[in-house]
């Protein structure tokens, strides 16, 4: 990896745009900042340890000082629930420049050139995830399946395309789009639409490269091709 690619300034450019988080809370009671909160939530997943924030707790309460202040920057650290509560209200758009920087800065480092293949092509796997369900908790955006006896599921769903190439366990995450139902639009949201959506902006960044977008059968019909 090139300078352009070290964590440190990876964490400089992530922090940078968490300083622009919209922070609706009013007074002076505030404990934990949006940022912090943000930073916490990211620790979990860099480290891919659920246990991490409450280890880092205990460690600042007996040394001082903890992992999560040393390699992410983080003053306080908040509990889960303080995570959620912070966070639930902010839409994840503000954090869609990082995605770009990342891609820039691999873009310039060379990195990109080892996911190229058949005729340096990039290879964008797109797929949904669902990362949300509940038959009694729901809320404006959720989509909802109902069964025939009337029980009705509410969930979250999102693509999550990544750039990947064949023999590579290492992906490159890119933008997300969320499926969320859509203003004057009598039907629910779905996985093919919202594909449609993420190519719009997204070609833009990736009008220099040649790519190839991969998807399941759910893709393979003549509205997605055109």
């Amino acid at each position: 990896m090139t300078e352009l690619l070290d964590f440190d300034k990876l964490m400089s450019k992530f922090d940078h745009q968490l300083e622009h988080l919209p922070d609706g809370r009013t007074g002076k009671n505030i404990s934990y900042s949006l940022k912090d909160a943000a930073l916490a939530a990211f620790s979990v997943f860099f480290s891919q340890s659920p246990s991490f924030l409450a280890h880092q707790r205990a460690m600042e309460t007996s040394k001082g000082r903890s992992n999560a202040g040393s390699l992410f920057q983080i003053e306080q650290v908040p509990c889960d629930n303080q995570i959620r509560s912070l966070l639930d209200p902010v839409t994840p758009r503000p954090l869609y420049p990082v995605f770009e920087e990342i891609f820039l800065a691999l873009d310039q480092a060379g990195e990109l050139d080892q996911f190229r293949v058949l005729n340096e092509q990039l290879l964008v796997s797109m797929d949904g995830t669902s990362y949300f369900s509940s038959k009694a908790i729901h809320c404006p955006t959720c989509q909802h399946r109902t069964t025939a006896k009337g029980e009705t599921t509410y969930y979250h769903t999102a693509i999550t395309p990544v750039i990947v190439a064949p023999g590579r366990s290492q992906v490159i995450s890119l933008v997300p789009e969320y499926i969320v139902p859509q203003d004057g639009h009598d039907k629910q949201d779905c996985e093919r639409a919202a594909a449609k959506r993420w190519v719009k902006p997204q070609a833009r960044q990736f009008k220099p490269h040649s790519v190839t977008l991969l998807g399941d059968d759910l893709y393979s019909n003549q509205p997605l091709g055109q």
